[in-house]
């Protein structure tokens, strides 16, 4: 094969690939503008105006939290020297390995009307005292407190990233630091804290068991509920629509809250603003805050769920539910399966760039990253759609067994809907990898007669190995975490780690989904010690530039 013949090869993979990407919500969209037709005419889904307005409050009130928080935090350790300081500006990273829907059973137990906080009060004071925590406030204040960490690392590297002369400047004008702060930086920051609340509020979309545990109906607990109690697929795949709708929502909003801003540095080094010693209880005040805001959204919680463990453990003399092992390896197959999906194909997509592909090939490996970008639901459902018309090919070409086999029957539909879902990530990961390696080498390897599949495996592949290893590590954890995909396609009978720990949670049961809670908080932590990494390696070159 000739060097020319295998680049058209490879060209055509990433093109597939994005195909493979795009088919689940073109699937959706297609199906649910045929719809009409179908019914002559829209038929609204019950309930759809409160599922808006309460999606609405939710995607608003986490927003304002996150935006509160990360911004909050992210100024107070760029711009303040106080105790504690150097270990709390990378620890507060760390709530982003406590998912929400565990955060949020926690918190349940905890503060609700029948949780230990109010029992114990309601016993100290004799009162009746009953304070109701469910609802969209306090679903807001779960997902806040574990998804701020995406606008504080953002804002965080933004306020770092600006010249000390813009914040010297405005204090030399006679600007009070506050006053410097909401009038220079913060708007230099924008761009940033966009791109933050738009991570957020797409995670907010995602969310299932969460709002679920706090009685919120949102589109997408919508699109599962609407599927499963009524069996109105057509209905579901409206309100994905809808939910699709939202996603598009957000991201213009991020472009209009970005608008044109282009903010570069003229002259001088990054560094952000001189940082000024709080003294006295105003450094204790600052470490007070970071401390807890550290506790609430992880180290409170996460002892809670080992002394459940423990406790548990050592109650009913049952070391571990007999089901657990079976759940675990379940889990660990649907992860390493589309781990090793999703950086292949991410190895493909990176190759054929550099290859030169074209204007056609940079494009499809774009659009091989907005999987991650759509909400759970709405793969789901898309993907049932997909491969409904894929049984049908089946059918009709004779295949024994084509309809439903491939959508129940395997777990074909996770594998590619967790692919759809989790090739963004893999692709950034090893994208950022293949960006260190000089096209001027792979140029010379194809002009000394190497074929592209032999660039690949000699010359592309020992060179992105960190990034593939970071891949693997992402979308692994990222697989164990998912929840509402594997419960709207998962086969009869099969169940994961975090589909158990949804399940038990569900009917109260929270010492027994303890175990099974902090084995997921415990891989989740590994991508999150690989972003401490990055966050005390920028520290140092920080440092190393004043």
């Amino acid at each position: 094969m000739s060097a020319g013949r295998g680049r058209a090869a490879w060209s055509g993979a990433v093109v597939l690939a994005a195909a493979l990407v795009v088919a689940p919500v073109a699937a959706v969209l297609l199906d649910a503008v045929a719809g009409s037709g179908r019914t002559a005419g829209w038929e609204v889904p019950a309930g759809l105006a409160r599922m808006v307005q309460q999606t609405t409050l939710l995607l608003l009130g986490v927003a304002a939290g996150t935006l509160v928080l990360g911004c909050g935090l992210a100024w107070l350790v760029t711009a303040h020297r106080f105790p504690g300081r150097d270990v709390l500006v990378w620890l507060l990273v760390l709530p982003l390995a406590m998912p929400a829907y565990i955060l949020g059973f926690v918190f349940l137990s905890t503060f609700d009307v029948a949780g230990d906080v109010q029992v114990w009060l309601r016993e100290v004071t004799g009162t009746g005292l009953q304070v109701p925590v469910r609802g969209v406030g306090g679903a807001a204040v779960v997902m806040s407190l574990t998804l701020y960490p995406y606008v504080y690392l953002l804002a965080r590297a933004a306020f770092a990233q600006q010249s000390p002369t813009t914040w010297e400047a405005a204090r030399l004008l006679g600007a009070s630091r506050r006053r410097a702060f909401a009038g220079v930086l913060l708007p230099l920051a924008r761009p940033s804290l966009a791109a933050g609340l738009a991570l957020v509020m797409m995670e907010v979309l995602t969310d299932f068991a969460t709002v679920q545990y706090f009685g919120v109906r949102t589109v997408s607990v919508g699109v599962y509920t609407t599927w499963r109690q009524t069996y109105r697929f057509d209905l579901a795949v409206q309100l994905a629509g809808v939910v699709l709708l939202f996603a598009v929502a957000v991201l213009a909003g991020e472009r209009l809250l970005r608008g044109r801003a282009r903010f570069t540095q003229r002259g001088g080094r990054g560094g952000g603003p001189t940082p000024s010693r709080l003294a006295g209880w105003r450094g204790w005040l600052a470490t007070g805050v970071c401390v807890l805001v550290l506790a609430g959204g992880f180290a409170v919680p996460l002892l809670r769920l080992v002394l459940w463990a423990a406790a548990q453990l050592a109650g009913d003399g049952q070391p571990v539910d007999p089901r657990f092992g079976g759940y675990l390896l379940n889990s660990v197959v649907v992860a390493v399966l589309v781990a090793l999906a999703c950086v292949a194909l991410a190895l493909v997509v990176g190759h054929a760039v550099r290859l030169g592909g074209g204007r056609v090939v940079r494009g499809a490996a774009q659009l091989t990253t907005v999987g991650y970008a759509v909400p759970g639901a709405v793969v789901g459902i898309g993907t049932l759609l997909a491969l409904g018309a894929v049984d049908d090919l089946l059918e009709a070409l004779g295949v024994p067994g084509g309809t439903g086999l491939l959508v129940t029957g395997s777990l074909v539909a996770i594998v590619l809907a967790y692919v759809v879902r989790f090739l963004g990530p893999a692709h950034q990961a090893v994208d950022a990898s293949y960006a260190q390696v000089r096209p001027q080498l792979t140029q010379s390897a194809l002009s000394l007669g190497a074929g592209p599949w032999r660039v690949l495996t000699r010359v592309h592949l020992p060179l992105v190995r960190p990034g593939v290893g970071v891949a693997l590590v992402l979308v692994s954890v990222d697989a164990v975490k998912e929840l509402p995909v594997v419960l709207m396609l998962r086969p009869f009978g099969f169940t994961t780690v975090s589909v158990w720990v949804h399940e038990l949670a569900s009917e109260n049961l929270w010492s027994l989904a303890a175990l099974p809670a902090v084995v997921i908080v415990a891989l989740a932590t590994v991508p999150v010690v690989l972003l401490f990494g990055q966050v005390r390696r920028a520290d140092r070159r920080e440092q190393a530039s004043r």
